[in-house]
């Protein structure tokens, strides 16, 4: 079995075989590979070793640019916010590459240690699924303080394919970016994915996979966007397992949705007893900051519930802490979620639950969009139970959604108590 190779021998090797080829470039500037490798040897010099993380703020290209270093000196890098408080770190066992946060969407971030083994099995599990080869260009406009963002430096460089680097997401900039045909990759979350149909944006002819994830997509928006032509790829992943670990593609059948698929490279799925999704494989980190994270035999047990079929395929039901019980049934968020998001005039939609003395948790929609209270209960109406219906509509300009596209769940429950007073 091939050893991992870290992200710097990546880049070594890429500027060996290919070095005019394209590796990084922003709306500004561009670097070969070998200009690239140049750049941040540069850098990486005036690096101190240490298992101290290296705590690194900064625009995109910042946090891009100290990974490479970072790894060529064998020093564990973490990426930050840069509108975040930067704490020291405290020495991380040996090892370690990278330090990254959780969305935190569901309670207090926490810090994910993932080594060169978990990143180039994870790298390579996805080019393999995904094609990525030689030449191909990846559109990154996610946060590059979160996996999901920095997971493609590291397919790229693994492939000799290029990553085109934006400073986060809008909309406009990724518009122009796809008028021009190079794209052939590119990542998003469901709210980025709207915001572009929304504007009309089309996908150039040489895109081949979009993978979208960080939040649950609907079939309304994904039966949309298919009828755009966006070729999407619908994935599971977390920190904890170096981004995508399940992403769907045509040979799973048709999506419905929360398909993944089934795992990635060489991990594997279980159902711990009350639902949740367990995970094994290379793919799983080292741990997490503060301790813990996975048991003895290897297995992540995760916040996720999940159904796996008979041919291995993983379908994502929602979060196992955001169950609401009501009228004596358990119903959860995304249900109802997915069912009011084909609602006509209703653009974003999320639901929370209120205590009540009849119903235990009262279902409250909370809704952007010019739909009329009376036509989303009659939707509603036709189509789920009378325990899932929401009770109240709350209308909104914007849901609280966390960097990652993920909601806030603690937010929503803020908004439903001041819309109710």
């Amino acid at each position: 079995m091939e050893s991992a190779r870290s992200l710097a021998r990546h880049l070594a090797d890429a500027a060996t075989r290919w070095p005019r080829a394209l590796a990084i470039r922003t709306l500004e500037h561009r670097w070969t590979f070998g200009e690239w490798l140049a750049e941040v040897s540069a850098l990486a010099a005036g690096i101190e070793a240490s298992r101290h993380p290296l705590i690194v703020s900064g625009s995109s290209l910042d946090l891009a640019r100290h990974a490479f270093a970072c790894s060529a000196r064998k020093r564990p890098s973490q990426p930050v916010d840069r509108n975040a408080p930067i704490r020291g770190g405290s020495p991380l066992p040996p090892g370690v590459t990278l330090v990254v946060a959780t969305s935190g969407s569901a309670g207090e971030p926490r810090g994910v240690m993932l080594n060169d083994a978990n990143l180039d099995a994870a790298a390579a599990a996805a080019n393999g699924h995904l094609p990525l080869l030689p030449g191909d260009l990846w559109l990154d406009c996610l946060p590059l303080h979160h996996i999901g963002g920095l997971s493609i430096l590291w397919r790229c460089a693994r492939a000799g394919a290029g990553v085109l680097l934006h400073e986060g997401f809008a909309a406009e900039a990724v518009a122009a970016s796809l008028a021009q045909p190079a794209v052939t990759h590119l990542s998003l979350v469901p709210a980025m994915l709207a915001r572009l149909l929304e504007a009309g944006v089309r996908p150039p002819a040489g895109l081949r996979h979009v993978v979208v994830g960080g939040a649950a997509l609907t079939q309304a928006l994904h039966d949309r966007a298919g009828a755009a032509g966006w070729p999407l790829n619908p994935s599971y992943g977390m920190s904890e397992t170096a981004a995508q670990i399940a992403t769907w593609t045509p040979a799973d059948g048709p999506w419905r949705e929360g398909l993944a698929g089934r795992p990635l490279g060489a991990n594997e799925f279980a159902l711990a007893g009350d639902g949740r999704i367990r995970i094994r494989g290379p793919q799983v980190m080292a741990g997490y900051v503060d301790g813990g994270g996975v048991a003895g035999d290897g297995w992540l047990t995760t916040g996720d519930l999940g159904e796996i079929d008979a041919s291995g395929r993983l379908t994502v039901t929602g979060r196992a802490d955001d169950m609401l019980i009501s009228g004596g049934c358990n119903v959860h968020p995304l249900t109802v979620e997915s069912c009011l998001a084909g609602c006509p005039g209703i653009r974003d939609v999320a639901v929370t639950g209120l205590p009540d003395a009849v119903w235990g948790d009262r279902i409250v929609a909370l809704v952007v969009g010019d739909a009329a209270p009376e036509r989303i209960d009659d939707w509603c109406r036709e189509r789920m139970p009378a325990a899932a219906r929401p009770r109240r509509i709350v209308r909104l300009a914007s849901l609280p959604r966390n960097a990652t596209g993920k909601l806030e769940r603690a937010a929503l429950r803020e908004l439903a108590l001041d819309a109710r007073e």
